[in-house]
């Protein structure tokens, strides 16, 4: 029994280190472009890096160009070292803006709080990056244009929920074929100890002569 509980832990600590072990790969998505009046919209803006191990200064603007009747391209937001509001930013966007990127700039996206009607139009997240190998240096830049528009009620987003649904369905499926795998390997190994077990049991019940004297000889 005690050998069984082994196997049991020893399978748990493989699957857990197997899910330790997988690393987040950055993935270019597209941002939502539909927001509710009282919620919050999260502006995504990824640019990966194809080198991760370069390190490399990054900056990025974030600005709002209003809409096609009332164009007016102003910066909102920053980062420039650090998550920042510009000084001259108007104070319709003070305290709405938040920074929810990740620690290595692949992911240098905002989010708007409390989100109004007025905040429909045409937001741009252009990131520059400044490589330096030795005495060469690089830079690039990629500018990413969100329309967002602004409604009163929230619309059901099918394909997020197909895509939950069956996200849930795949990790039930493979807890299950978990489960019946442990279940399988446990069996076996019972299997295994009976039959050796009752192969012991066997040779011990029969009579110490006839281990010594298994028969007569056979003669002609």
């Amino acid at each position: 029994m005690l050998n069984h509980m082994r196997l049991v832990l020893h399978l748990l600590m493989l699957f857990i280190f197997a899910v330790q072990e997988v690393r987040l790969v950055c993935v270019d998505v597209a941002s939502n472009t539909e927001a509710t009046v009282g919620g919050v919209m999260k502006l995504t803006c990824i640019y990966c890096m194809k080198r991760e191990e370069i390190s490399a200064e990054t900056k990025v603007d974030w600005f709002y160009t209003g809409s096609a009747s009332d164009y007016r391209r102003m910066l909102i937001y920053l980062y420039d070292r650090e998550p920042q509001e510009p000084e001259d930013a108007e104070m319709y966007w003070k305290g709405r803006l938040t920074w929810i990127g990740s620690k290595d700039l692949q992911d240098i996206s905002i989010s708007i709080v409390n989100v109004s009607a007025n905040d429909s139009g045409t937001y741009e997240c252009e990131v520059s990056r400044f490589f330096e190998f030795d005495s060469f240096k690089h830079s690039t830049t990629k500018k990413i244009t969100i329309e967002l528009k602004v409604k009163m009620q929230a619309s059901v987003d099918t394909t997020a929920l197909y895509s939950k649904i069956m996200m849930y369905v795949l990790l039930v499926f493979l807890t299950l074929w978990l489960l019946v795998e442990m279940i399988y390997c446990y069996r076996k190994i019972s299997k295994s100890e009976e039959l050796a077990q009752d192969t012991a049991t066997d040779y011990l019940a029969i009579p110490s002569e006839n281990k010594e004297n298994p028969g007569p000889a056979v003669t002609e």
